[in-house]
């Protein structure tokens, strides 16, 4: 499944809370996704929590969360909509 794909999805509650997340994210719901993200309590949900705070615009608390995630922050020149892709992708099931 490609990330075009699973944001088209109808339901993603059988993926585990990051994908979640990153799905209500794509569907609107931001205040959905963070909550997601914050139950997870992996580093893949940490990811998901700092893509999340950057699109909300708290870098700083972004920064935070790609620390705790092990990944770098993402700079301005990432789109959001790349950034998404890429987490998705990177967090899906191989087929």
């Amino acid at each position: 499944m490609d990330a075009a794909t699973f944001r088209d999805l109808a339901d993603a509650s059988t993926f585990g809370l990051p994908l979640q997340a990153l799905w209500a994210d794509a569907q609107g719901d931001w205040d959905g996704a963070h909550a997601l993200a914050q139950q997870a309590g992996s580093r893949e949900g940490d990811w998901v929590h700092a893509y999340l705070h950057r699109k909300e615009g708290d870098l700083g608390n972004a920064g935070y969360w790609y620390a705790r995630a092990g990944k770098p922050p993402q700079d301005a020149g990432v789109s959001l909509a790349t950034e998404w892709v890429a987490i998705v992708t990177a967090l899906l099931p191989d087929d």
